[in-house]
């Protein structure tokens, strides 16, 4: 066979195999993407017209090019706050993640502890960030160290509970199973007890990432610090007491912006750990 006629084979072998990527493409932006974009373009359009319609000001409603404009003018102030905020909110999600995750573990090996610390850790959930917050700012003092200390604090239940729950819900036969072999407690925790959980867990880290957000932004608005060290929740005080509407909104669209790739980070591990295994995370 002359190499002309290997080369004629092979790509008529590929090509019906590039024209179903191709189509599968189509389809997954077709099902998956095409949807989100056109609604995002009507509502921003929207956006940009009605004000213009109603003559509305911009330190009433502000139009996109408005938030645009001003996110420009301001952007050294944005960027800095942007960065500061990233800061406190992964410090407070590494927090709430890594001590959440010890008192499950924690809890869940033992049931008297389990029984007698669970139902507080509930109600202290209850309270609401904004009440605790002035508490924590007369511990920790004001500036990065109660932020995170928030931050935590929002961000260490979800994972408390869902872990917790997850580490409750294995199956019985398998728990059986362990028991027969003479398997330890801690054994039947670190090869069956946390495998098990770990769906439950990277649920409970996903809201959590979102959280600690909204936590770092509240302790600024309660604890921040200016002079060029304020975060998000600081620069939107700032802004909301100068009347800087359209400001304003850049420094939330940047907070939502922050919320939804803290999100897709933590999906993507999650998808890395569990793709492989669980029905959750497969294709």
């Amino acid at each position: 066979m002359s190499v002309s006629t290997a080369e004629t084979i092979q790509a008529g072998t590929l090509e019906p195999e590039v024209k179903k990527r191709k189509a599968d493409w189509r389809q997954t932006f077709v099902h998956y993407y095409l949807g989100p974009i056109i609604a995002f373009v009507v509502v921003t359009a929207l956006w940009q017209l009605v004000p213009s319609w109603l003559g509305m000001k911009p330190f009433i409603f502000p139009k996109p090019t408005d938030v645009l404009e001003a996110a420009v003018q301001d952007w050294s102030i944005l960027w800095e706050a942007v960065r500061i905020t990233v800061v406190e909110s992964v410090i407070g999600f590494l927090l709430s993640a890594i001590i959440g995750i010890g008192v499950s573990v924690l809890l869940a090996s033992s049931l008297i502890l389990e029984r007698s610390i669970y139902p507080y850790a509930i109600i202290l959930q209850t309270i609401p960030v904004v009440a605790v917050a002035p508490l924590v700012v007369i511990w920790f003092g004001a500036g990065y160290n109660s932020i995170v200390a928030i931050a935590f604090l929002i961000g260490f239940f979800p994972v408390i509970s869902n872990t917790l729950m997850g580490l409750n819900s294995v199956d019985r036969s398998m728990d059986e199973l362990f028991t027969l072999y003479h398997s330890s407690k801690w054994q039947k925790m670190w090869k069956l007890r946390l495998p098990a959980a770990m769906p439950y867990m990277m649920t409970g880290l996903k809201i959590s990432c979102t959280l600690s957000i909204v936590g770092a932004i509240v302790g600024e608005y309660v604890a921040g610090i200016g002079g060029g060290k304020g975060g998000l929740g600081y620069a939107i005080t700032i802004a909301a007491v100068q009347m800087k509407t359209p400001f304003l909104f850049a420094c939330g669209i940047a907070a939502a912006i922050l919320g939804i790739t803290f999100y897709l980070v933590v999906s993507l591990i999650s998808n890395r750990i569990l793709g492989s295994w669980h029905e959750s995370a497969m294709k």
